[in-house]
Parts: C-alpha cells; structure tokens; sequence
C-alpha cells in the first residue's frame, strides 16, 4: 500500500512538473492569463451574464495596453450542481486555470469553494449571494456581488415604517433560499416584528402545490409577506398569487433584489399579476458610460439571441462585466512569473496541485479598485462594499422609485440628501405608494380570517367573585355560558373594533367543569398557543408579560387589605376633644397664658383693672383674661398701646382657632367614624397575626416577598368566606385581615360595609387586562378600544348592571385619615403672635429698666443681686401716677367735687419712709387715705 502510494506521489510530481513547464513556456510565448467561466448559459441570467463577460473583456483591452491577456475558457454548468462541480475540475486539472468565474447558484458555489481552496485558486461569483457562503471562511471565495443580508436591514426598515408586527417570509427551498432566513429573523427582531410562520416552496413545485400553499397562508391574519425566490419561481408563484386573490387590498407583499433586479425581463402578465408589490433592489448610479453600454449590449444580445422578446440589463450583468475587469487587472499585476509546484509531503497524489499565482492573485483582487458600470469596484471582506438600496414600487408596465435605504441614514426620498442627520425609519419619508388592489391605504398587516376556525379564547373558572366571571352550564342545552364584568367589557371592547372578530369563549375547566388550574396556568396557555386569548379578571404582572402580552387595564389598580372596625367616635364622650391633636391642645394652652401674662406686665402699673389686692387675685386675673378671649367676653379696659397691638393679632388667632374647631368637630358628629384595628402590615407581622388572601391568585407568592410566613397564611375564595374569616379574628380561628386586589376589596366591602375597612393600597398593580400572545397585532387596537369604551358611557353602564345595586356604601379609604386638627396647620398664627406679643414685652421692659435705673444709682455696693432686683419689683408693683405737668394732666373728678392731688415717693436710703407731695397735701386725712399707707413707715412694714 505503501508503495503504491509513493508511486501515485511520483507520478503526480512528475505531471505536475511537465505541465508547470509546459505552462509557463505558453505563457511566456502569448503572455496569456488562463480563467476559467462557469455559467447556466441556457438560462436568461446565464446568456446575459456570458454576453457581458465578453463584452468587458474586448473593452478593457481595447483601451488598456497590458502585457498579459485573459483567455476565457467556459463551462455550461446546466443548473445542476454536479455538473458545475465537474466542469470546475477538468477547468482546474486539464486547463490549469489560474482562476475562476463564476458559478451562478450559490449551491453550486458550495462545492467549487472547496476545490478552489485546495487548489488555491480564486473563485469569483458575481451571483452567489447566499449569506451562507462566507469569504471570510473560504478565503478563495471572492463574491463580487452584494451578500443578501445586508437588505435584510432595509426589508425591516419598511416594515418598521409601517407599524406591521407581524411578517411571514416565502423562500425556496435551495441554498440561496434559506441562507437569507436567519439575517432577516434577527433583522426583524430588532424593530420587535415576530416572524409566526415560514412558507418553503420548493424549486420543483408544480402549480397546484403552490396554490395550496397559498390558500393556507390565505387562512392565517398574518398579511404582511417578505418573498426570496429565484426569478424563475418567481414568475410562477406570482401568477398563482393573483389568481388566488391574495393580490387584493389589505394585502402587502415585499420581495428581494433577487427578483426586482429581473423584474423587466419578466413577462408582462407576471408584472400586471405583481402591481402594488414593494421591492428592494441595488442601487446603480446614472452615467453616460452605463447608458452608452446599455445599448451595445441590446444591440449585440439581440443578434445573439433573437428569440427572447423582453432585454434589458440587469445588475447582475453590471457585476459580471466589472469582475472581468478587476480580474484583468490583477492578472497584469501578478504577471506570469508562478508555475505549478509540487504537492507537499505525505498529501495524497489525488490532490490537486496548487498555484503559486493564486494566492498572489487573490490578494490583488481584493485590493483592486476603481469605478465601474455598477459604480465604486471595491471590495470589502472579500465581498462587494454595501451600497444604497432603492425601494421600488411595482405599477404599470414596471416599477416606480419611491425611494433609499442606505445603512447611514436608513429610509430617505432623496439619495445623499444633505439635511438628513438621523437615521430614518418613516414613512413620511417615502413616495406615494399603490398597493395591491390600486389603493393608497398602508394595509394594517393583519386581518381575522373570515375562513376558518374562531379564535378562542380562555376564561377563569371561579368560585367566589361571580359577579366579575361566570361560567355555568345550561342543564337543559348542556351550553356553557359566560357572564359578568369583564365579559362584558371584553364583548364591548371587541364591538369597538374596526372590523368583526369571531371568537368563543372556552372555560378553563377540567372534565368535572372545576377550575382547571391558577390564573398563572391560564395565562401560560396562551403562550403555549391552547388559547388565542384570555377575557377574565386577569392582573397584569411583570413576569406574565415576559411571555405574552396584555392590552391597557379596564380597571383601577392596586393592592389593598381589608381590616375589621372598630367603634363609633360619636358615642365618645370626649369626642370634643378629638378635633384637636395633644400638641395643638398644650400649645393653645400655653399660648392662652403666655398672651395672658403679657397683657397684665404691660397693664399692670397702669391700668386699675390689672391691680389686686393680692398676688393670687392677680395671677386669677391673668387666667381669667387670656381665657375670656376664647368667646370675647373680657370687660378690662386696655390703656397701654403695646396691649392693644398684642391683643388684636391674638384675637385674630383666637378666631381663626375657634372656626376650626368648630368645623372639625361639626364634621365628626356628623359623618361616620369607622376605625381600623390594624393600619400597618408590619403590625401583622410582627404580632404573627394569621392573614387571608384569595385563593388561585398571585397574592400567596406577594405575601412571602412581604416577609409573612407560609403558616400565617390563610386561603379563602368567596366573599361570605371573607367575613366569617374577618369575624373570628385572628386568635379564634380566623384572619386579621384579607389581601386582594382593590375591585374584589371594594365589592366585598359593599355587602359589609358597616363592619370592615380598606387599608390601602399597600402595593401598586396594573389592574385587570386581556392577555394576547406575544408580539400579537390585536393588542394595539384592542388597547384603544379599551380607551373607547372606558371612557364613554358604556362602561358605566356594565358597572350599574353589575355592581350599581351594591354601591350603597361610603368610601371607607377616607376613614384612615385623621380628622383631627395638627399644631402644623397653625404653627405660622403661632409664630406670629408669640413674636408679636415678646417683641411688645421686651420693649416695655426695657423701657422699664431704663426709667428705673436710679434704683441701681442709690443703691450701694454692699446690696446684692438679689436685693437690687427686689427692689426692682417692688418699683414694677407700685402704680405709675404721673406728674400733673400738661393741660391734660388734670384733677380728677368725681359727683361735680375735685379730689386732692398728690404725688408720693420713697427713697430706699433713708428711713423716715413715704414722703407726701402735692398742692393739696394739707387736705388729706387718714379718712380719705388707705390705713395701709399709714402703717407703711412702721418698723415691720420696712
């Protein structure tokens, strides 16, 4: 074996040395380029791409004196990926091509890459546009045409334009089909557009599997469809399209450049059966070059081909007349310097021998540049640079531009326009646009079957809460019948809609007709896709919506406990008390006595009415003035201007206090006082209190986030269950309060409003919605015929039938919130009269001091503080009687006789006591002056 291995080996050496030889003795004799072309030359592509080939060759050296010339050698590759295999290696083992073009599939470039790389010769397609087909894996693959995943970027960019959310894709069932699949998934993802369903037509489907297929997809509301076919299949399946009906109004079809850059050599029924369909195709830029070409190559197509009715030149054309240049000016660059080389050792004599020109080659394609008929040659990662797409518009006799796609500044009217900055996605941005059915109206992308089964559509078995789901069964029809409130939105939202949806509604039930599992259970039905939808008194929560999707709440939101009352505040006898807080009352008290107090230093050495007998007389007449204010019933006169002032900012603090106790007070006579035992979730807590919460419901898994134990959790489904739980409390066998959602907590308490109370909400909900799958069209529109109706008429109307009879009873939420009065509400009246009434109080003793300021003058040091501030007092008790030294200081006079005038005074440094002043000092007896006076010069009085 051995031997016969070394054998091959020499003899493959010795070939391959010859041929070297031989090879390089005719290159250097013609200074020609062997390459080889592979083409289906007896299909339209295959004929044009060969006629511009040779038109580009006998161009490029009719203007270019080059050393090298290529010399073509072409291969019929039949449509049959054996064949171009096949002609790829006699092209690579007999003529010793030093490169190759072509082929035109992309399944038959599969297997050519694989000789190339072995063989180290390039092969360049200007048509194999599968993204399978990686240059970057193949380095010998050099695709010189667009890889067709960069339009997946545009296709998705309509569909964004025009709100669908939904889009099926139709491909063949080939290489160049399903390479395009996995781009244009994650194109569509990324502008949240769900693909529901793939269409595969296979490249033998005769007419009447393709109309099958059509009629299924007729039977699906998706109405939004992206085609990837050949041209071939293309014209077929259009046809059958038409004839179906699918062409019609409300449909949208958006095919590939695949199939828009041949569109003109279609038939022209083809084209009428395709009007209104959107494409996406290569933009090629207007020269005069591209023009003047154009019409050789009719011209010369023509005389080659007279049997074919419809030429024109398609991109692909364009790509295969620049690739021969490009490879033409690589060839020059190479020169004919390599011959073959010998196999490396220990590889198989069946190997095929390698070029030393390939690689060089290689890496002088890809480096070339210059600008051809398509445009800018310049290759990127070994495929052709991404350029901008048109977006075309089938009318007529052909197709309408309406605008770009570039990957820059995405959708545009006008190419390169200079005031665009940000990457567009609008449809405001695109031409007039017909659509199938020659209509101007953007189909929504979706419609309900009118063939077909009905949607179904999932409701909640319940227990308790009828009045929101009810689900019964006819025992005369065995017919199931759903009713309550949220049924009865559902049926008017679905009313609402702009077009008729047929559905039914289908319990979630088992065999016996009991609850077939939690709401959780029912939601993940839909997602399994055993429901088109569920109606009920679902709750929108963030971990459902990972998986389906819901529409706008039709309810309030919120989570709330439901608590027992306690006492009636009207039955206290201390309510009056209760308008108040404990604060407030010390405050007013303090501020009574303190304005009290005020008024009688600035009062007292002036004014009689402030003078008593004795201390404990004057400290009752300081009580008794500041109080009497409360009621204005004080009868002092007021004689010292600072009083004045003090008193008026206080009465206005007393009227302001007085008007709202009153009110406060008026309000809890007359209005209900219901009170919660428990306003706190941590108290439940934290004295281990058992709670309720409804069964089936999410709130079991919320009340262990919440901290409650599994053990102090109690489940309960009807309301008479509630109550008797609620009844026996706690420490009896019953619950100190019931979660739930604020709907179930506000019908409950209208059957037992008198003995329970709302606390909450304690935690923050959506509320009640429908549940669609995910990336459903219905969602929008049912959201806005949710608006609709909640916010018209009818949905007052579902309440009143459902639950306007039980409405009786008064919002408890308001019996959580004191109604009694805070030192805050007056902290500012407070303020202003303590400032008020301290600032009068300091100027007058101040005022004071300053008068009295020979106390401290007579006074001789051996006194101390304390004796000095003694005498001070004694000064502040004596009244203040004014010299007679103005007119107005006049005797005074009582019953027609005037009374003496004197004025007395005291000097602390002497000890005769009192001395007795005044024009009338000889009038006065011990009759008309008070015995203590007299006795005030004694010993014991000093």
């Amino acid at each position: 074996m051995k031997h016969q291995s070394h054998v091959l080996s020499s003899l493959f050496f010795l070939l391959c040395t010859s041929l070297s030889f031989s090879s390089y003795s005719a290159i250097a004799q013609n200074a020609s380029f062997d390459v080889g072309v592979i083409l289906n030359l007896e299909t339209w592509s295959g004929k044009m791409s060969m006629s511009c080939i040779s038109m580009a060759l006998s161009d490029f050296y009719a203007t270019h004196n080059y050393n090298t010339t290529l010399v073509l050698h072409t291969r019929d590759a039949k449509e049959d990926v054996v064949d171009a295999a096949s002609a790829a290696l006699d092209l690579l083992n007999n003529v010793k091509v030093q490169a190759i073009i072509g082929p035109q599939s992309s399944a038959q470039a599969t297997f050519m890459v694989d000789l190339g790389k072995k063989a180290l010769v390039p092969i360049i397609s200007s048509s194999a546009t599968s993204p399978s087909l990686s240059p970057i894996r193949t380095p010998y693959f050099i695709r010189t045409a667009l890889n067709d995943s960069i339009q997946t970027k545009a296709i998705a960019s309509i569909v964004q334009a025009f709100g669908w959310k939904e889009v099926i894709p139709i491909y063949e069932d080939t290489e160049y089909g399903s390479g395009i699949i996995p781009y244009l998934t994650d194109a569509l993802q990324e502008v949240d557009t769900r693909i529901p369903f793939r269409s595969v037509i296979s490249i033998s489907a005769t007419e009447e599997e393709i109309l099958s297929e059509l009629y299924k997809l007729a039977l699906m509301q998706t109405r939004v469809f992206v085609v990837h076919l050949s041209s071939t299949l293309a014209s077929c399946f259009f046809a059958k399209v038409k004839e179906a009906g699918l062409m019609s109004e409300g449909w949208a079809w958006i095919v590939t450049d695949g199939i828009m850059n041949f569109l003109d050599s279609m038939d022209s029924s083809i084209i009428n059966s395709m009007q209104g369909v959107l494409g996406v195709k290569p933009y090629v830029p207007k020269s005069k070059i591209l023009e003047d070409f154009t019409v050789r190559w009719k011209r010369k197509f023509r005389q080659e081909n007279p049997n074919n009715e419809r030429v024109e030149l398609s991109v692909s054309g364009l790509w295969a007349y620049d690739t021969v240049q490009a490879v033409a000016m690589a060839a020059e660059r190479v020169g004919v310097a390599d011959s073959y080389c010998t196999p490396k050792t220990g590889e198989k004599s069946t190997e095929l021998a390698t070029l030393r020109t390939g690689p060089r080659l290689r890496e002088e394609i890809l480096k070339t540049q210059f600008k051809g008929l398509n445009g800018k040659f310049r290759l990127v990662d070994g495929q052709l640079e991404s350029p901008a797409f048109q977006i075309v518009n089938v009318i007529g006799k052909g197709e309408r531009e309406i605008g770009f796609w570039t990957p820059g500044y995405g959708i545009s009217q006008v190419l390169n326009s200079s005031g665009q900055k940000m990457h567009s996605t609008s449809r405001v941005d695109l031409g007039v646009i017909i659509w199938p059915g020659e209509v101007t109206v953007v189909p929504k992308g979706w419609v309900i079957p009118t063939v077909g089964k009905k949607l179904r559509i999932g409701v909640p078995v319940k227990v308790g809460f009828q009045e929101f789901v009810k689900v019964e069964r006819d025992a005369r029809t065995n017919e199931t019948i759903v009713t309550g409130y949220a049924i009865d939105v559902f049926s008017a939202v679905m009313e609402a809609l702009p077009y008729a949806v047929p559905y039914d509604l289908v319990p979630f039930a088992n065999a016996d007709g009991q609850s077939a599992g939690s709401y959780d259970d029912l939601v993940y039905q839909v997602y399994l896709q055993k429901y088109d939808a569920v109606a009920g008194d679902a709750i929108i929560r963030a971990n459902r919506s990972q998986y389906v999707d819901f529409t706008l709440p039709y309810s309030e939101s919120g989570i709330a406990m439901v608590v027992p009352s306690i006492g009636d505040d009207k039955k206290n006898a201390w309510i009056f008390l209760k308008p108040l807080t404990r604060d407030l009352w010390l405050a007013t008290g303090f501020a009574f006595t303190f304005i009290g107090f005020v008024v009688w230093v600035l009062e007292h050495r002036i004014n009689d009415d402030f003078r008593g007998a004795s201390y404990s007389q004057q400290v009752g007449l300081v009580f008794w003035f500041s109080f009497s204010t409360l009621v204005f019933a004080h009868k002092e006169k007021i004689v010292n201007n600072y009083s004045r002032f003090v008193l008026i900012i206080w009465l206005f603090v007393v009227l302001i206090l007085t008007s709202s106790y009153t009110a406060s007070l008026a309000s809890m006579l007359t209005v209900q006082q219901l009170k919660p035992t428990v306003t706190d979730v941590a108290d439940l807590i934290r004295n281990g209190d058992y709670v309720g919460y409804h069964k089936g419901s999410f709130m079991l898994g919320l009340l262990k986030q919440m901290k409650f134990k599994e053990s102090k959790l109690r489940g309960f489904t009807t309301p008479e269950e509630y109550d008797e739980a609620l009844s026996k409390g706690s420490r009896n066998g019953g619950v100190a309060a019931i979660f739930n959602e604020i709907p179930y907590l506000k019908l409950f308490l209208s059957k037992y409003c008198n003995k329970y109370s709302l606390v909450g909400p304690i935690f923050k909900t959506a509320g009640f919605g429908f549940v669609f799958p995910k990336g459903s069209p219905l969602v929008p529109d049912v959201s806005r015929a949710i608006l609709k109706v909640t916010e018209g008429d009818k949905i007052l109307e579902i309440q009143h039938k459902w639950f306007g009879h039980e409405r009786t009873c008064p919002d408890q939420s308001a019996t959580l919130n004191s109604n009694s009065l805070t030192l805050n509400s007056f902290r500012g009246l407070f303020i202003i009269a303590g400032v008020a009434s301290t600032s009068a109080l300091s100027i007058h003793l101040a005022l004071f001091l300053y008068n009295s300021k020979g106390v401290f003058t007579n006074l001789d040091n051996n006194h101390s503080i304390w004796q000095k501030m003694v005498e001070i007092f004694k000064r502040f008790d004596q009244k203040d009687c004014p010299t007679r030294d103005s007119e107005n200081d006049k005797p005074e006079v009582r019953g027609g006789e005037t009374l003496p005038t004197v004025s007395v005074s005291y000097s602390p440094t002497t000890e005769s006591g009192p001395s007795i002043h005044g024009s009338d000092v000889d009038s006065i007896s011990e009759e008309n002056v008070p015995s203590f006076f007299w006795n005030y010069n004694t010993e014991s009085d000093r």
